[in-house]
């Protein structure tokens, strides 16, 4: 069994793969090395869990999240592959995997690419030398273009590139150098995330120890030139640190991730592999942390979940609120309505009038959503939103 079935279908699936080459000096995701027999046991009990969960599985996106996804060898991805077209796993609409420049093949784009991946988000984050070093990757500026010219080799048509600002020792000129290098690759998609700095990683650490000083101002001047270039270059943003291109004027540009668009919108999915979470029917669950008893767990013939929680209709409807109020669309108040049964404007109405009075967000007739402004503090804005 499964240990948790839908009503319906469930069309979205993220598998976590929790190997790196080394920890990176900003990551609080579960990772750890790449070891040989651990990853093996890994793939097999991957293979088992996509098993228990397939009867109830007919994904329209899938996301292999890490970690490094494309640190597997060549033989563990044709495993895992074969195993996903055996399941009826592979007929994905958007199939993405995340993979670090270091890591990328021709042999192994091209599989990837032949088995219905359509979708890559390369972990660039900077393409300036020292800021490589200072954050702990492991590949050059040089890996990123002969990276991403391999994956054009190898056939995909829908690329995204991941950038951090903010970086301790990162310059304004040296984030607009960046911004204009990777906007110059013609990538797809950008992804561009302000460091935060989490809790036991090396970089909070060094924080707390005085070894450099955030500078909010400086911050606040590269996401608006991030917001800039990116508009220059035909780039839309339709969340706060995601841009797209698109070939229509929908609101939601063509080229945004269908997949992180389906969790800001509340939708199910199913969450496969160490550490990883899925929401189905209203119930959250998370599995262990933990790859030895993830396997183990496996092995038995059961789902590694380590927590289940099921939200109240409040709960979840402000839950729903905040992560919708990520997208520059905002919430469509009937959507709203329909996906919760609260109203949001009734239910949320003294903290809407404070938004709007901050102008931090606006209120039509039509929908709710935070204004330019409103977006940079979008987590302050969530907070409000959420009960118990």
């Amino acid at each position: 069994m499964s240990g948790q079935l839908s009503q319906f279908p469930v069309s979205s699936l993220y598998v976590h793969v929790p190997f790196c080459a080394q920890k990176c000096e900003y990551c609080a995701f579960f990772s750890e090395a790449a070891k040989g027999e651990t990853v093996n046991r890994y793939v097999d009990s991957i293979i088992r869990e996509m098993e228990l969960t397939a009867p109830d599985l007919k994904p329209e996106t899938i996301f292999f999240g890490g970690g490094t996804p494309s640190l597997l060898n060549l033989q563990q991805w044709e495993k895992v592959l074969s195993n996903m077209q055996r399941l009826k796993l592979s007929n994905a609409r958007e199939w993405t995997v995340e993979c670090n420049p270091a890591t990328v093949s021709l042999e192994k784009a091209k599989l990837l690419r032949s088995h219905g991946v359509n979708r890559i988000s390369m972990g660039v984050q900077s393409l300036d030398a020292n800021l490589l070093d200072r954050l702990g990757r492991v590949h050059s500026r040089e890996m990123v273009f002969k990276s991403f010219d391999i994956l054009r080799a190898a056939g995909f048509e829908n690329i995204n590139v991941d950038l951090m600002f903010a970086i301790p020792g990162q310059t304004m000129a040296v984030w607009k150098e960046t911004l204009a290098e990777a906007v110059a690759l013609g990538s797809e998609h950008l992804s561009c995330y302000e460091v935060i700095y989490e809790e036991d990683t090396p970089l909070y650490q060094q924080l707390k120890a005085g070894e450099f000083d955030v500078n909010e101002e400086l911050a606040c001047s590269m996401y608006e030139e991030l917001l800039s270039a990116a508009e220059a270059n035909g780039f839309r943003q339709y969340e706060i640190a995601n841009f797209a291109r698109s070939n229509s004027s929908s609101e939601i540009p063509d080229y945004a991730c269908k997949h992180n668009v389906n969790y800001w919108r509340g939708g199910s999915f199913y969450g496969l592999g160490p550490s990883a979470s899925g929401y189905i029917d209203g119930v959250r669950t998370k599995n262990w942390s933990n790859t030895t008893l993830y396997c183990e767990q496996l092995e038995k013939g059961q789902r590694a979940i380590e927590s289940r929680e099921e939200l109240t209709p409040l709960s979840r409807a402000g839950e729903l609120a905040a992560f919708g109020l990520r997208m520059t669309a905002g919430w469509p108040l009937v959507e709203f309505q329909k996906r919760t049964g609260f109203d949001l404007r009734s239910e949320w109405k003294t903290e809407i009038a404070q938004m709007v009075d901050l102008g931090y967000a606006r209120l039509d007739e039509q929908k709710f959503q935070l204004t330019s402004r409103g977006l940079r503090y979008a987590d302050w804005a969530a907070e409000r939103f959420l009960r118990i």
